[in-house]
């Protein structure tokens, strides 16, 4: 063979060569992307108070025996009995209303959350 055919067949055959590693290196740069981190924020939100007492008992038995004192200060006889008794009704009923209004309030707590 003479050297400029064998010159021709080194430069195809290192074209080749050069080719495939090139297509080689292509295939490999194609990694897995990075896994995504996730997105994360606190929020504040508002929800209902636990109710520890659900009967309301504590505020009507409260509000009746200070009804009840404030009554057996009024009137006289058979109608002390009567305004201290009065007085413990008005006393059971106000004092479970104020219990009611208190359980009813909102808590704002911060949650965590993540996309």
């Amino acid at each position: 063979m003479n050297a400029k055919l064998k010159s021709t067949i080194a430069v195809a055959l290192m074209s080749c060569v050069m080719a495939t590693g090139a297509a080689t290196a292509q295939t490999k740069s194609k990694a897995k992307p990075a896994p995504r981190q996730p997105h994360c924020y606190d929020v504040e939100v508002q929800r209902p108070k636990q109710i520890k007492d659900e009967h309301k008992i504590a505020g009507t038995a409260l509000g009746a025996v200070a009804g009840g004192l404030l009554g057996n200060q009024v009137g006289g006889g058979k109608g002390k009995k009567v305004a201290t008794a009065a007085g413990a009704v008005g006393g059971a009923l106000v004092g479970r209303k104020i219990q009611e209004n208190q359980q009813n309030k909102t808590e704002t707590v911060i949650e965590r959350r993540c996309d």
